[in-house]
């Protein structure tokens, strides 16, 4: 949610340079004089250039074709807007098109403070607890978001929406981690959608708060106020099992289940409660293990990260550049082609639920890439004045990254062992903002070619597809506790599917 609310209020904001000598005191956008004093385009009169006014004479809100010097163009630096949305681009003076980079920095700028913030919260998370990176993570964002509308420039806002954004970034992951690590495999894909299912309802609500919200500070308020109310998560929200039993904390562990058990009326035996001191055992030989060693003692593991680093870059490349692409489409309206292709999402998560349970988990990644890659080379073809074309070509495009993003998210859960679980999700997720990084950036290669964007999403589709074939399936397994378990995903999997014992 937080990702998008400057997004919806930066682009297309029409405005035409103020002309003191001929606007009244309460300008409109476009008078009956305007011609005579700004250049035009197709569209409307062009943002930050004017004719060179060259009159002596006084005007009371109006002026004429003699008064300006139209082989002279100068740029100006008050502007009067089309409709009364407040954004930073007026709060900045970010209008003009030696600016529009700015604007992408804050998309790039938040998707470094991400980089930062989902590697650091992995080690954490894993090291304090779930609950830690989870609440204060939000609640710390939440006063960052909060501050930056205050900020009176440009360098500030930047700095805050960077430690908004690094505070924010693993709370995600160690939300879905938290869930995946509290059910059994047969539950882990619907807890996943309903994850997934849950950023997609923010995206909605951001949109609808910005188009009714007009100005950029009050909904700032309005997103990130109720997030303080995550802090009741303390006594809501258990810590993950498998996380305690990862540290010996078996009694606490047992606390847990016993109150989860009495909660859904069931009872739990003490023969049940015994194989969690097991698992315990099971543990101690991961004691001395640390991230780095485990990646240099085990070239399998390696390996796998690797992979998952690349399509974790690729998928939030193509998510990120589609979704920021969709409120720039053409002849529409920008909040409402935002709400669509965000709605798109929630068909492709139950799709998601059928393609994991037939197709298994690496196979529906591979699909998934595919059809993105599809969308986004059929979309070539679709003539650029159509807009039900181009939409229609984003919402597929949309569906196949959407689908791709939510089962990434499950194989990488799958694959690695709970006491670096998050680490390694961390990390992926952290190699991901690469390509939220260089997603705000596509459209300047629409420069050199206008497909070209659309043609990067497609290749780099078509590449992660192919990649995701050598990951191992990981459906219906059990998730591993321990590193030789991970390792043996793919190899031996009978060795880690004790079904009777699958109770955490």
């Amino acid at each position: 949610m937080m990702k998008y609310h400057l997004l919806l209020h930066q682009c297309f904001i029409c405005c035409r340079c103020e002309i003191p000598e001929c606007d009244a005191s309460n300008p409109t956008y476009e008078p009956a004089w305007l011609p005579d004093a700004v250049p035009y385009k197709s569209t409307g009169p062009i943002k930050c250039e004017q004719y060179f006014y060259n009159s002596t004479e006084p005007h009371n809100g109006t002026c004429s074709f003699n008064d300006f010097d139209r082989s002279r163009i100068i740029s100006c630096n008050s502007f009067v807007y089309k409709t009364e949305e407040r954004s930073i681009l007026q709060e900045y003076n970010l209008q003009c098109e030696w600016n529009l980079w700015k604007l992408s920095m804050v998309g790039t700028v938040n998707s470094i403070g991400q980089f930062f913030g989902l590697f650091v919260g992995g080690f954490i998370s894993d090291k304090y607890g779930r609950k830690v990176v989870l609440i204060w993570g939000m609640v710390l964002c939440a006063i960052c978001g909060i501050v930056r509308a205050f900020m009176p420039t440009y360098e500030w806002f930047l700095v805050f929406e960077f430690l908004d954004a690094a505070f924010g970034a693993g709370t995600y992951i160690c939300g879905f981690v938290l869930g995946v690590e509290l059910v059994g495999p047969k539950k882990r894909v619907l807890t996943g959608i309903l994850s997934s299912s849950c950023y997609t309802f923010g995206e909605i609500f951001t949109a609808v708060a910005a188009w009714a919200v007009q100005s950029w500070r009050s909904l700032i308020f309005v997103l990130y106020s109720p997030i303080f109310l995550l802090i009741s998560y303390i006594w809501l929200v258990p810590e993950s099992v498998r996380w305690n039993l990862s540290k010996g904390r078996v009694e606490e562990a047992k606390k847990i289940l016993r109150k989860a058990a009495k909660v859904n009326g069931k009872e739990l035996s003490e023969n049940t409660l015994e194989k969690l001191s097991l698992i315990e055992i099971d543990q101690e030989k991961d004691d001395n293990d640390s991230f780095g060693r485990v990646l240099l003692g085990s070239l399998t593991i390696s390996l796998r990260l690797v992979i998952c680093c690349i399509c974790w870059a690729t998928c939030t490349f193509l998510f990120y550049g589609l979704t920021l692409t969709s409120v720039s489409l053409a002849a529409g309206n920008s909040y409402l082609d935002f709400i669509l292709t965000s709605l798109i999402e929630l068909p492709a998560y139950i799709c998601c639920n059928f393609m994991l349970q037939l197709f298994g988990r690496r196979w529906s990644v591979s699909i998934s890439y595919f059809l993105t890659g599809f969308a986004c080379a059929a979309n070539i073809f679709v003539p650029q004045d159509s807009h039900v074309g181009t939409l229609t070509i984003y919402l597929i495009g949309k569906f196949g990254a959407t689908a791709a993003f939510t089962n990434m998210y499950v194989i990488t859960s799958e694959m690695f062992p709970t006491k670096m679980r998050h680490s390694f999700m961390g990390t992926c997720s952290t190699f991901g903002r690469l390509g939220s990084m260089i997603a705000p950036q596509t459209h300047l290669l629409a420069s050199i070619w206008a497909p070209l964007p659309m043609l990067s999403f497609a290749a780099m589709s078509l590449i992660a597809a192919c990649l995701t074939l050598l990951f191992p399936e990981t459906s219906n397994i059990k998730l591993p506790d321990t590193i030789e378990e991970a390792e043996m995903i793919g190899k031996n999997p009978v060795k880690i599917i004790p079904e009777k014992i699958n109770t955490v």
